[in-house]
């Protein structure tokens, strides 16, 4: 299928059906109930940490980048005797979603600019849009071509443009906002105007849009895992739209994931907190060296080490090992080695974001 099908923005018909229409008072009533459970957490840093961790995972997998929590874990430990190229692509991806959410924060508007500096930052170059032709999307099994995005440099800045003018300007659709990310993320991959990172690029852009909207406070509602359960109909509503126009199951099927893993990331959150909370009372009652910036330490690194402690609570190296090593021979952190150097795990909250797996 070619791209000439592929219009500019806003469509020109009404597409939030019953179905629709349904589906987005259980979808937002779940995203505001996220955005609830999110405020009850003390330090952003926490949440952005780990469940950004997941999504990055996640993202990356969909395009066949595997690895494992804990490769991704020691890549961020920067530790001397880890090499993965899995990890360190995931670790790109963190940055990326950080530098998006700063970009929107200070900004309050998403540009083609800053989504260019969010796939730089993603995939370690400065290519931008594609100016050679020759990129098409292919049936991963069969390698027969199913969709061949816009090929002219010219075509693709023109499109792009008019996706930004659509994510940023109220005025162009008064469809709901989760449909509209539905419609800018469909828009996105099919324009394709990277060589390299549209999808996941596609995906970060997906959560800043919400957070631009006010349905979320962080970049916290990752829909990766929900598209690797149900990574076939992904492909397949996306195309279906392409070749008929049909919006409804592709903007269902997103809705869907909304709402799901809005559900789940509450679970989880309120898992987080709870250990949190026992991890404060237990550090608090049997520490004297205990303080709020250790306790957010743990916990916005999974995987800490010495360097970590010394920053975050402004205390010197000898300190730092001491007060890690304590919690480490009392059970509360599990100490490894890697190379000459040692880094310090909270099992408890490891166990909680690898669940599900």
């Amino acid at each position: 299928m070619e791209s000439e099908k592929l219009k500019k923005l806003p469509l020109n018909k009404d597409i939030e059906s019953k179905k629709i229409l349904k589906k987005l008072t259980s979808a937002h009533r779940a995203l505001a109930e996220l955005k609830g459970v999110v405020s009850s957490i003390p330090n952003e840093n926490i949440l952005i940490n780990t469940l950004g961790i997941q999504e990055a995972k996640d993202s990356s997998a969909i395009e066949n980048i595997i690895t494992t929590h804990d490769d991704i874990y020691k890549a961020g430990l920067n530790l001397e005797g880890f090499k993965s190229l899995n990890a360190k692509e995931v670790q790109n991806y963190i940055a990326a979603l950080k530098a998006g959410f700063q970009l929107i924060s200070k900004n309050k508007i998403l540009t083609n600019n800053d989504i260019i500096e969010i796939q730089s930052v993603l995939e370690k170059n400065d290519a931008g849009f594609r100016k050679v032709p020759g990129t098409a999307l292919k049936n991963a099994t069969t390698g027969e071509i199913v969709y061949t995005p816009p090929q002219d440099y010219q075509k693709i800045q023109e499109l792009m443009t008019n996706l930004e003018q659509f994510i940023n300007d109220e005025t162009l659709s008064d469809f709901d906002p989760l449909v509209k990310m539905a419609i800018i993320h469909y828009q996105f991959e099919s324009i394709h105007p990277f060589y390299d990172g549209n999808g996941r690029t596609g995906r970060i852009i997906n959560v800043l849009y919400l957070v631009m909207n006010g349905l979320l406070d962080l970049p916290i509602l990752y829909l990766s895992r929900y598209i690797i359960e149900n990574k076939g109909e992904y492909y397949k509503l996306l195309q279906e739209v392409r070749v008929t126009d049909n919006w409804e199951n592709w903007i269902l099927y997103l809705l869907s994931g909304t709402e799901q893993i809005a559900k789940e990331t509450i679970v989880l959150i309120s898992k987080i907190k709870d250990l949190i909370f026992e991890y404060k009372n237990l550090l608090r009652d049997n520490y004297k060296f205990y303080s709020q910036d250790l306790l957010n330490n743990l916990f916005k690194h999974p995987y800490t080490k010495i360097e970590f402690i010394e920053n975050d609570l402004g205390v010197s190296r000898i300190t730092a090992s001491k007060y890690l090593n304590q919690l480490s021979n009392d059970g509360l952190l599990k100490k490894e080695k890697l190379g000459t150097g040692n880094y310090y795990i909270n099992v408890k909250l490891i166990e909680l974001l690898t669940l599900k797996e």
